[in-house]
């Protein structure tokens, strides 16, 4: 092994520790700026132009980052978990992005008083799983005791921000499903 194997060859510099930490979540939180004012349902559109002319008028965070040209790595990360999150879910990507870029400054600032990210990582997992413990205890409802009316109501309000061409099908789909629930 020749001994210049660990220098860069073309005159660059590594940098590392709080430097390139603090870089990461600034551009992670730079990301999370862009489509925050787009939340929500009074979230304000973005127009968005392209190289060619071409002009995109949207809300929506996983339309927004998929036009962005981000080359930053960490950025790039919170595109690719945008883009996870709408192919997963469809929905949500707007809310991830702002969570996880929340999350990334918190978690610069624990480092900066000397907390070690191992313990950090460790409690967000606690988090987490008490975040879920809770939700499931006391934010859950059965749907028997719901009623048809608040399960349409609910499936109309999570479809009202993507754009769905079969609507009264869906609808249809999620009454048989009520009505199997009931059933059984």
């Amino acid at each position: 092994m020749s001994s210049g194997m660990g220098q860069l060859t073309v005159h660059g510099e590594r940098t590392s520790g709080q430097t390139v930490r603090t870089q990461n979540v600034m551009a992670s939180l730079a990301i999370s700026n862009i489509v925050k004012s787009s939340l929500g349902p009074v979230g304000l559109d973005k127009m968005m132009v392209d190289d060619v002319g071409d002009v995109i008028i949207t809300n929506d965070g996983a339309t927004i980052l998929k036009q962005l040209e981000v080359e930053h790595p960490a950025a790039k990360i919170l595109c690719e978990l945008a883009d996870l999150q709408d192919q997963e879910v469809g929905d949500g990507t707007t809310s991830v992005v702002i969570i996880a870029a929340e999350l990334l400054k918190n978690a610069d600032e624990l480092v900066k008083c000397k907390i070690h990210p191992t313990s950090i990582i460790s409690g967000y997992r606690l988090a987490c799983k008490e975040a879920c413990r809770y939700i499931q205890d006391h934010l859950t409802l059965n749907t028997e005791k719901l009623g048809r009316e608040c399960i349409v109501n609910a499936a109309k309000t999570s479809m009202s921000s993507k754009l769905i061409g079969s609507y009264p099908l869906i609808l249809l789909g999620l009454t048989k499903i009520y009505q199997t629930n009931q059933q059984t």
